[in-house]
């Protein structure tokens, strides 16, 4: 059996144990005794199924977004989080709650992903002009410039008494999902699948526009391609459970330090572990002060922002 089959497995039996950790008492006892009609079988289908979903579609799809980041801005430290893309999206739901506040969850994504579309140009327009002597520059432009855009963000929420509203949406949290609040993160799963059939173009492109022209790309067009990638994914996942950080920072540089730099290799991995891990630290959020619920953008935060303290320092030391 390969090794991606047995990631697979490990991953799947990880969502098949995710269906039965929670308050609620669902067990393989109670659905045989009571049957999909009852209880137990009611709370499977309209929450705990759909929140595993949620959560594995959301995983993959920031880890892909993290990597196509990462291609694009030829940096390892790049990711939403640390481009101003999550923030920017966030400001789009809070242009939307403002201006249209009865607006379907889709024309919230759209906003929310035309503003994605324009933070993420921003951060590669700065990256553009300043002097990078060195990697850890770019994660730091795009975190004060995160910054800036979540200040500029919380002012306006604050002065229209919807800073409580804008944090619901800054802290990712699969808890309120349900069935029928989830179905926007299948175009994260979508857009994923585009980036695996694009992905040589995308790593070509990568390699900057004199490389990708002479070797047939149209160095254009693939940017903007990759940048509405990451734009619809992070809208979709920031407009259905909040933001998830550090996903698409930690495991794209997991991936590629196990199996290498071969971006269509990469992907599935990519969106695998993704899945794996957003998935374990949902878990972890349910069970350590259980009854209560860690968010999952919490655990994510502080076991990615530990990750990644770690991999600047191997960065630093190596550059030293």
């Amino acid at each position: 059996m390969s090794r991606f089959a047995v990631a697979t497995l490990a991953v799947a039996v990880l969502a098949v144990a995710s269906l039965f950790v929670g308050v609620g008492e669902v067990s393989l006892a109670r659905l045989w005794t009571e049957g999909w009609s009852g209880e137990a079988g009611e709370l499977l289908r309209i929450s705990r199924l759909p929140r595993t979903l949620a959560i594995l579609l959301a995983g993959a799809g920031m880890a892909v977004a993290g990597l196509i980041m990462q291609l694009l801005a030829r940096n390892r430290f790049v990711e939403p989080s640390t481009a101003g893309t999550m923030e920017s999206a966030s400001a789009g739901l809070l242009a939307m709650m403002l201006l249209a506040p009865g607006a379907p969850v889709v024309a919230k994504m759209l906003v929310a992903s035309l503003f994605a579309l324009c933070g993420t140009g921003l951060f590669l327009a700065i990256l553009s002009r300043v002097p990078l002597r060195s990697p850890l520059v770019v994660p730091l432009v795009g975190i004060m410039l995160g910054g800036v855009i979540n200040a500029a963000t919380s002012f306006f929420a604050y002065r229209f008494d919807l800073l409580q509203s804008l944090n619901a949406w800054m802290t990712g949290d699969f808890s309120g999902v349900l069935r029928g609040r989830y179905e926007l993160l299948w175009i994260a799963f979508a857009l994923t699948l585009a980036a695996y059939l694009a992905a040589d173009r995308l790593t070509l492109a990568g390699l900057g526009k004199d490389v990708s022209t002479a070797l047939g790309v149209d160095h254009g067009r693939t940017l903007v391609f990759g940048l509405v990638v990451v734009s619809l994914v992070t809208a979709a996942v920031t407009a259905t459970v909040g933001m998830v950080p550090f996903v698409g920072l930690i495991v794209p540089n997991l991936v590629a330090m196990a199996i290498g730099d071969h971006a269509r290799r990469a992907v599935p991995w990519v969106a695998l572990v993704g899945a794996g891990f957003v998935l374990g630290c949902d878990m972890a959020g349910r069970i350590v002060a259980a009854p209560y619920e860690l968010p999952v953008g919490s655990v994510v935060g502080v076991a990615g922002a530990a990750m990644f303290l770690t991999l600047l320092l191997r960065k630093r030391d190596r550059l030293g």
